[in-house]
């Protein structure tokens, strides 16, 4: 491999370098592939679980809010209000918030 290939082998060493190298090249693109399709797996895993988290959280809360408004304890318009306050306590009122909860 290499000078000494090349010296004693002439234009044959070289491409002897050249195929291996092309070799090697081939094992490199394979590993980043499979490695990469694993990350995607990975990914994808982890925002599955993310979605069922936060759909389990949604339900959980409009529960709360439902069960809190049928006891009397919260009047859902000035708690419709508060969400807006909230939403905008972030400086965005874009239905997410950011801030510290308490």
């Amino acid at each position: 491999m290499g000078w000494g290939r090349m010296l004693l082998l002439g234009n044959l060493g070289q491409q002897l370098d050249i195929e291996d190298q092309r070799r090697e090249l081939q094992e490199l693109r394979s590993r980043v592939r499979s490695e990469s399709r694993q990350s995607t797996q990975d990914i994808e895993l982890r925002l599955d679980i993310l979605e069922r988290q936060s759909d389990e959280m949604k339900l959980y809360l409009a529960a709360l809010v439902r069960y809190l408004a049928a006891k009397g304890q919260i009047d859902l318009e000035e708690f419709a209000k508060l969400v807006d306050e909230v939403d905008a306590e972030d400086g965005s009122a874009d239905g997410r918030f950011k801030g510290d909860v308490v």
